[in-house]
């Protein structure tokens, strides 16, 4: 079913200015466009993306998600993400503390799959997944020269052979007459790079000192790098921390999905800077980051913290914020 018309977004509130991208120029090895999107992911981290070849099927995952969000909500628990460090299944809203440390709850509801089960069943989100993983892949081999790493270092580390915690993940926020209400807190991705595809305003790049908004752009996604990356590249790729408010104004009045990929490391990959591979990463500020967990370990360990439930101390809610919060990895 097609969304109804949805109401622009206003021109009246401060936005972030994001590089735009095109993929296509990307694959054909257009240097200036290499250029252009490695400025982007060592500064700001987001980028917009054109041409990015999964324009035919967002629409049936976002029909995906509204055939499931209107299940019976005990059905949708049988499926519920627990508290463990796991992140596949339903996720049930309010789950976790805002970004002000004021016990506000956020009140998103999430679906997220697997991308090895996507794989290995392949259903109405494989088309999704295996666009994504293609886009992704392709970037990953652009940052691996950029850094000066073995040829495939990057992509091996993302091997789809190997299992991850890579994931799709569709994301629902009711409406709201309130719209600093926290739909999802202020965070840094855990994995690796994301992307993300959305029809309304809500998401929020938090840069230094300033927050503001990220309008979508009709036809373009969304782009960003996530925290294993910024360990990878001894923090020369830049996690930059965001939120989810209730889109602005006059979109608040309407529901507001979001469709994301998280591409992330392998389980096995050890999560540090790859300093010993590369003479760029070695002499970067960052050259001695190291989680001291594995991918696996390190993704379920932040994960956890998360969780409302799991949240004694703010200490622990701060170990959930990322790399952005700490400058180094938690």
């Amino acid at each position: 079913m097609a969304d109804q018309t949805l109401p622009p977004f206003p021109d009246d509130v401060p936005t972030v200015s994001l590089t735009v991208v095109d993929y296509g120029l990307l694959k054909s090895g257009d240097k200036n466009e290499i250029n252009t999107l490695w400025d982007a992911a060592t500064k700001q981290g987001f980028w917009y993306m054109k041409n990015h070849g999964a324009e035919h099927v967002i629409e049936p995952m976002f029909e995906l998600g509204r055939e499931t969000m209107r299940l019976p909500y005990d059905d949708k628990m049988k499926f519920w993400q627990g508290n463990s460090g796991g992140s596949f299944g339903f996720v049930q809203s309010p789950r976790r503390y805002d970004r002000d440390l004021k016990g506000s709850k956020d009140n998103c509801e999430m679906i997220n799959i697997s991308k090895d089960d996507t794989l290995s069943y392949p259903d109405v989100a494989h088309p999704f997944v295996t666009a994504c993983m293609e886009a992704n892949n392709t970037i990953l081999g652009i940052f691996n020269d950029k850094l000066g790493l073995p040829s495939g270092t990057l992509e091996r580390f993302h091997s789809s052979e190997e299992h991850s915690v890579s994931e799709a993940r569709l994301i629902k926020v009711p409406p709201s007459k309130d719209t600093e209400s926290i739909a999802v807190g202020s965070h840094t991705d855990f994995g690796s790079l994301s992307f993300l595809a959305n029809k309304l305003g809500g998401l929020q790049v938090l840069l230094p000192g300033e927050e503001h908004w990220k309008y979508p752009l009709p036809g373009h996604v969304i782009c960003n790098v996530g925290d294993a990356l910024n360990l990878l590249s001894g923090g020369i790729l830049q996690s930059s921390t965001h939120r989810v408010l209730p889109p602005p104004k006059e979109q608040s009045k309407y529901e507001r999905w979001s469709l994301v990929f998280f591409t992330r490391p392998g389980n096995s990959v050890s999560l540090k800077a790859l300093s010993d591979h590369s003479s760029i990463i070695a002499a970067s500020p960052g050259r001695d980051l190291d989680s001291g967990a594995t991918a696996l370990d390190w993704f379920m360990r932040r994960q956890s913290k998360w969780r409302v439930s799991n949240q004694k101390t703010v200490d622990d809610y701060l170990a959930s914020r990322g790399t952005e919060h700490t400058k180094i990895a938690v």
